[in-house]
């Protein structure tokens, strides 16, 4: 049964390399709260994730640390797949 890659120690190396530059998140620009750890990251909009500029989905290195970037969790859900560095149009659900 193959392993999953993002439970190795390689991808936890560049995840906590990543983490300990401080950066703000690269999709909003906004301070990322990297205070929140745990099972709470998990699940903090505003927590720290890794994403990847050029998705995985897209032939993304997962490993490549040219290929990482400091991201909000709900930044790195909108973003989704999309490989454009502008964030969607925000409409108003006030009419």
């Amino acid at each position: 049964m193959p392993r999953n890659i993002r439970n190795g120690r390689p991808y936890r190396r560049l995840t906590t390399a990543q983490r300990a530059l401080g950066l703000p998140c690269w999709w909003c620009g906004e301070d990322i709260r990297y205070d929140i750890t745990g099972l709470a990251a998990q699940r903090h909009r505003d927590a720290f994730t890794l994403d990847h500029a050029i998705p995985l989905s897209k032939g993304g290195d997962l490993l490549d640390p040219a290929n990482a970037r400091s991201a909000h969790r709900r930044c790195n859900s909108a973003r989704g797949n999309r490989t454009t560095t502008s964030q969607p149009q925000r409409t108003s659900r006030r009419w």
